[in-house]
């Protein structure tokens, strides 16, 4: 099951489809607030996210999956792995967090954020968030699939989204992820710290971590042969391991 980042949709997976399928049957979905999913009510969290996704597996019949999620999608990941464990085989967390807090220089970058969404409209957001993920002269495909997916979300929603990252602590739970664990890092993730990265590894037991180097924050799309080989070799292992399904 691949969990897709935030203001995006279960199309963020074009990269991963032909190298997985093969293999494996694959879901994507689209998390609340997001996509075709309604918004949930309330004010929602990011455990509601993963509470929702628990029970969508529980409604296919689905037995325990490899989850890989990215940015939000790895929070509501570890926010499954942790309170859901019969739920999920494995876990891939992408330039995921715990805790976000912005790194050095980043509260520029969060200040800009924050007054486009409150004040301009959605297709300047996206140009905006798009233009930090693929900076590179080469990357104008992924920039502007980024930028028209970011575009397409309603205020509201992305809002809703983002007040959910920031009341996100899952530090105190990590000890209780016992699933194999893989964390990849993008060395040049300006999104999220390495340190919040590193604090996954170091807090999930057994888990590794992998630094894709040259690597932005979308490491799937901007990485993808090297983002493929190690997570096919990671699941290898696992079902190796744990032989089922």
């Amino acid at each position: 099951m691949l969990l897709h980042g935030l203001g995006s949709c279960g199309d963020d997976w074009p990269l991963q489809l032909p190298a997985l399928e093969p293999r494996y049957r694959v879901l994507t979905l689209d998390l609340p607030g997001h996509g075709a999913s309604p918004l949930l009510r309330g004010r929602p969290s990011v455990g509601a996210m993963a509470d929702e996704v628990a029970r969508l597996l529980e409604a296919l019949g689905e037995p325990p999956v490899h989850l890989v999620g990215l940015s939000l999608g790895g929070a509501v990941s570890l926010q499954l792995a942790a309170e859901h464990p019969d739920r999920v085989r494995s876990l891939t967390a992408v330039n995921a967090f715990a805790r976000l807090r912005p790194q050095v220089g980043g509260l520029g970058r969060g200040l800009v954020r924050m007054t486009l969404l409150a004040f301009g409209p959605m297709a300047a957001m996206g140009r905006w968030v798009a233009d930090g993920l693929f900076p590179g002269a080469d990357q104008s495909i992924l920039r502007q699939a980024a930028a028209q997916r970011i575009a397409a979300n309603p205020r509201g929603a992305y809002l809703q989204a983002v007040a959910a990252v920031s009341r996100l602590d899952l530090r105190w739970r990590l000890k209780d992820i016992a699933c194999p664990t893989l964390i990849v890092a993008g060395e040049r993730d300006a999104t999220v710290p390495m340190q919040a990265k590193v604090e996954l590894a170091e807090g999930i037991p057994g888990a590794r971590l992998e630094v894709v180097p040259a690597s932005g924050h979308a490491t799937p799309l901007d990485a993808p042969e090297v983002f493929n080989d190690l997570l096919l070799r990671f699941l290898s292992e696992v079902d190796q391991a744990l032989p089922g399904p």
